[in-house]
């Protein structure tokens, strides 16, 4: 492999050249205690940090930045700190996911604008994965991935506490009347008591784990806990490995291909991982130009069994499954359905990175002949309800209602649904369909996390658990049910999810994979030409901009004139 020299760097043009203005910024960079000596003849390594003290999942940071820059300033590179917008899922309103974009716009132009030679990108918190990433694939500059961790487990009275799934159990509990003040005060202190990110399977360790499915972190990192030694040990071990990979001029177009994301979704599906990697996956094949399309998750899901027994589908956490051998030894076990020649960050191909991964705790990671479901992780509904798509997650539901035909109760948006679904008076049974309305990317704004409606109170009281969901919203990771998500095209913009009535009968049937409003088509039309569409809920700024652009869940949520692909030239500021 040809070394790239000096000469050839991006940074060169800003610090190596004899004009005024390379004057400015030698000067300017002495100004903050760095001599020439720091910078002079080495690769400027950007360290992108999603770090804020709004994100609890990443509050152990500001001491892994240190890490990561000791790793570079050993390998010989010059190593810059750029913060990036934060994206605390527990804080930001409405939802993340409104501003995924956002940081992903914000992550390709702190590139384009410095003189970054090479970055490591700093996240873990839900879409603080796919929004570097997708920023870092636009710019295809040398980039690696360094994932914050999953915290450690939680405690309560002796019982392990999964953040996010065991809040929903418990808060279900709580609303029938079952669970004290004290009870509840006490699952608040023990839920959450490291840095990190949600322990269970939820979005945040499933991006992770399919970061380094994509190639983009150094073998075995995307499980490490957060307050593990070895996760500092990575963060060191990062920094050196970016400075290599900018000699190397290994780029994000080196690595990724359709293989590569095939291996993303069949470690997803392995996992039973967070609906939510979807979206997520597709909008990242979209930035590198490939066009991956709702049909490959479900083709592939067919075939590919569930190995990780992790909540909220199963039993164990995030701090098992690193005891019992990590991302390596899962990916190992599924090495006969992975594309192995796909290159990855560390210069080996993913296969060699995962030969001789072992298994330590068998009921953590299941054996091939003994798998938690033998397919169907994920599935993907089509009908007329969805005309281009719907997901939903098997083993997260009751079995009895995977093939479920009821009555809709219907929810024009969530402040109806909020003030209504614990109405006494509200017409509900078991048997109901609940339907959420305007939810979606545009309706709500930004497709939150609501697809897990909430059971009515008095359904609670007797003993239900489970219901069928109906919405175009998104669901955390962490949750459950027999919730159908990202029906497609959203209600917002006149798909039919708008035009369902109280009363409609819907029929689900996921092993036939059909999502059905059983009124006629006649009738369908005919409320179709009465609808009259809602105003947007911005007139300026960034919500705007949003509205204007955001393509619809199946197609992976991003912004129209983001997509690009490999290629094209990285368009170059201009230095003056």
């Amino acid at each position: 492999m040809t070394k790239k020299t000096y000469e050839e760097l991006r940074s060169h043009r800003w610090y190596g050249v004899d004009t005024l203005r390379a004057f400015g910024h030698r000067s300017r960079t002495k100004q903050m205690g760095f001599s020439r000596r720091d910078f002079e003849g080495k690769p400027v390594i950007g360290i992108l940090n999603t770090w804020s003290d709004m994100n609890s999942c990443h509050s152990h940071f500001p001491q892994r930045v240190e890490e990561v820059k000791r790793g570079i300033w050993q390998a010989g590179g010059f190593p810059v700190v750029l913060p990036a917008m934060s994206l605390g899922e527990p804080f930001v309103k409405p939802t993340t996911m409104l501003y995924r974009n956002f940081l992903a716009m914000e992550a390709e132009e702190l590139l384009r604008g410095h003189p970054i030679d090479g970055v490591v990108l700093m996240g873990g918190c839900d879409k603080t994965t796919p929004g570097l990433l997708m920023g870092a694939i636009s710019m295809n500059l040398p980039a690696i991935y360094f994932p914050a961790g999953p915290m450690l487990r939680g405690n309560w009275r002796g019982k392990v506490l999964g953040s996010g799934s065991d809040v929903w159990k418990h808060w279900a509990e709580r609303r029938a009347g079952n669970l004290s003040d004290e009870a509840w005060g006490e699952l608040e202190d023990g839920i959450a008591r490291s840095a990190g990110t949600c322990m269970t399977m939820g979005t945040a360790a499933t991006m992770m784990t399919l970061a380094e499915a994509l190639g983009f972190v150094l073998p075995g990192g995307s499980s490490i806990p957060a307050p593990d030694a070895n996760h500092s040990r990575l963060a060191s071990d990062t920094g050196r490995r970016i400075v290599e990979m900018v000699w190397d001029d290994l780029k994000p177009s080196d690595i990724l291909s359709l293989g590569s994301f095939e291996n993303a979704i069949i470690t997803a599906l392995a996992l039973s991982g967070s609906t939510n990697a979807i979206v997520h996956i597709i909008a990242l094949a979209r930035r590198a130009g490939i066009n991956l399309e709702l049909e490959a998750f479900d083709r592939l899901s067919r075939t590919i069994p569930v190995l990780a027994d992790i909540r909220p589908t199963g039993r164990f956490l995030m701090e098992d499954f690193y005891y019992a051998g990590g991302t390596r030894a899962l990916l190992n076990r599924l090495r006969g359905h992975l594309h192995l020649d796909c290159p990855t960050v560390n210069g080996a191909t993913i296969g060699q990175n995962i030969e001789g991964a072992d298994v330590y705790i068998e009921d953590v990671i299941r054996p091939l002949d003994n798998p938690v479901w033998a397919s169907g992780g994920l599935a993907v509904l089509t009908g007329n309800l969805a005309p281009r798509g719907a997901v939903i997650k098997p083993g997260a539901a009751e079995a009895r209602l995977l093939k479920h035909r009821g009555p809709a109760v219907v929810f024009k948006n969530y402040n109806d649904m909020e003030a209504r679904i614990d109405d006494p008076a509200l017409e509900v049974s078991a048997d109901s369909v609940l339907v959420l309305q305007d939810a979606g990317p545009i309706g709500a704004p930004g497709m939150p996390e609501w697809g897990q409606l909430p059971i009515p109170k008095k359904l609670l009281a007797q003993g239900v658990r489970d219901m069928v969901r109906i919405s175009d919203a998104r669901m955390s990771g962490t949750s459950y049910g027999a919730c159908v998500l990202h029906v497609c095209p959203e209600s917002r913009v006149g798909g039919p999810l708008a035009f369902v009535r109280d009363g409609d009968i819907i029929e689900l049937d996921v092993e036939a994979r059909r999502i059905a409003l059983c009124v006629s088509d006649a009738e369908l039309e005919a409320r179709r030409a009465a609808w009259v569409a809602p105003p947007p809920h911005y007139q300026r700024g960034f919500g705007a901009l949003y509205t204007q652009h955001v393509r619809q869940a199946d197609e992976g949520c991003d912004f129209d004139f983001l997509e690009t692909a490999h290629g094209e030239p990285v368009p170059e500021p201009e230095i003056h």
